[in-house]
């Protein structure tokens, strides 16, 4: 089975916390799906912060989610972390600015290309990164 890389294309009036808050869309979507995501933060602040926007992201339908060691012994549907995961789990979020060793044990890859430049720059490095693991790569534009 060949990992699939979903670029996301930032709208250009995205804000700040944008890329948090569709992580979190991406996230309970696939919750939904009844698919287990892993949530790969850049440090435990922005961990912190994806685990603060689930517990209120949409108040008619919750997400279960944890961070990584916390909640049940397998896990909550939604993971969150900022080192490597313990368990499989079939879809990754990465909010990283690299593409982290441990992608190909995923078979889905959510990503995104910010709009600030040097994030661009980054989130094309990534897309080589996953060309080059011989992930199948496409990019998906964002609805603002």
């Amino acid at each position: 089975m060949q990992t699939q890389a979903t670029f996301h294309l930032m709208p250009d009036n995205a804000h700040d916390n944008a890329l948090v808050q569709y992580a979190c869309v991406l996230a309970a979507q696939h919750f939904r799906q009844q698919q287990k995501v892993f949530i790969f933060a850049e440090n435990e602040q922005q961990a912190h912060a994806v685990d603060e926007l689930l517990w209120s992201f949409e108040p008619d339908s919750f997400v279960p989610h944890n961070l990584v060691g916390e909640g049940p012994r397998q896990g909550s549907p939604v993971e969150i972390g900022w080192q490597a995961p313990r368990g499989r789990r079939p879809v990754l979020i990465n909010l990283t600015q690299t593409m982290p060793a441990f992608a190909g044990q995923f078979s889905q890859i959510m990503d995104f290309v910010p709009v600030a430049e040097n994030d661009k720059q980054l989130a094309r490095e990534r897309f080589k990164a996953c060309r080059q693991m011989g992930f199948n790569v496409n990019t998906q534009a964002i609805n603002s």
